[in-house]
């Protein structure tokens, strides 16, 4: 969850990753992008958090097997914690980076009219070879983490770029 001791300004962009629970996947995509977003000098300047569709999981700290992979590259999600969606993040948010499919269509269907255009797969960010969606990896073994970090890194590379030229303009 974004810190506000942290917010780098109101000028900043602000990124919304989204998934089903809230502690597997978009934990980790606001891990691995928060890790780019510092690797590329622009984390002064982007907003970052997470959250899910469903209040499953709301107040609790990621899947341990996701926080574990998460590690092995240097990534640190120890001080997220699991949220849902508000209603005000539609208006907040500048992008707002579903990992699925089924949680678009669960944006969409909250979000107003007028702020759907910044609701997307976060995998359209990846360019060519990913396949639209990260796959829920809760069910699975601790392979499919690294498969999903796989996923991220390339979607937050992707995304990285658009942002630097967005930002530059």
């Amino acid at each position: 969850m974004f810190d506000q001791s942290q917010h780098p300004g109101n000028n900043a962009l602000k990124i919304l990753f989204v998934c089903l629970g809230n502690i597997c996947r978009s934990p980790s995509a606001e891990g691995v992008f928060r890790q780019k977003l510092e690797q590329a000098g622009l984390s002064d300047r982007v907003e970052v958090d997470s959250a899910g569709t469903h209040a499953y999981h709301v107040g609790s700290p990621p899947d341990d097997r996701a926080a574990a992979a998460a590690s092995r590259r240097g990534i640190d999600l120890s001080g997220l914690r699991g949220r849902q969606v508000s209603p005000d993040d539609f208006e907040y948010y500048d992008y707002i980076l579903a990992m699925d499919r089924d949680n678009l269509a669960d944006l969409l269907a909250m979000s107003p009219a007028e702020h759907q255009h910044k609701i997307r797969l976060f995998l359209d960010f990846a360019g060519a070879g990913t396949g639209p969606e990260v796959p829920d990896p809760y069910y699975g073994g601790s392979d499919g983490f690294e498969r999903v970090l796989d996923m991220l890194e390339q979607a937050s590379d992707g995304l990285v770029l658009v942002l630097k030229n967005q930002l530059a303009a």
